[in-house]
């Protein structure tokens, strides 16, 4: 990965529907060279995707929450059953397993409060895996991006691994 792969990526994270003639312009390359870097970058896996973003307050999803979860006991049985319990929950965005006195940290994305007091209450609390709820409604979002940092990779004699090869980046 050099730098033009970095400028590939800057772009198409800024937007997934740039064209191989946007791309070339934006890393100084012609059409034809971007289209096949983009096509190793995908194969190596370094571009898992392209996604729609979607308005969640235009769909009517207007309340966004974090849940901490705490689990009842602490064994892989327990530990999977509380992962098949948000796999098949929808309004769970994102999932972390932490360290530290909580166990879960998980973003929903709901309709209104009621929708999340259902989820709290007739979902995550009556579980057998769960102990422990405790959840922080948004009140502003001050930051949203899906944007990765790519400033480290592009420092002098930086190393880039990937799946094929092992590359300086210039």
């Amino acid at each position: 990965m050099d730098s033009f792969d970095l400028r590939i990526l800057d772009a198409l994270q800024r937007d997934g529907h740039a064209t191989n003639d946007a791309l070339a312009e934006h890393a100084g390359l012609s059409p034809s060279q971007c289209s096949r870097r983009r096509a190793v970058l995908e194969e190596e896996g370094i571009i898992e995707g392209y996604h729609a973003k979607l308005s969640a307050e235009k769909l009517g999803l207007k309340v966004i929450v974090f849940v901490q979860v705490t689990l009842a006991t602490h064994s892989p049985d327990n530990s999977k059953r509380f992962a098949k319990l948000i796999s098949d929950l929808d309004e769970v965005q994102e999932a972390y397993a932490l360290t530290g006195a909580t166990d879960y940290l998980l973003k929903l994305a709901v309709e209104d409060l009621p929708a999340l007091s259902r989820i709290l209450n007739d979902v995550f609390l009556p579980h057998d895996s769960v102990a422990h709820v405790r959840s922080s409604i948004v009140l502003e979002r001050l930051k949203h991006t899906t944007q990765l940092p790519l400033g480290h990779l592009s420092r002098q004699g930086r190393n880039v691994d990937t799946k094929k090869s092992r590359t300086r980046v210039a």
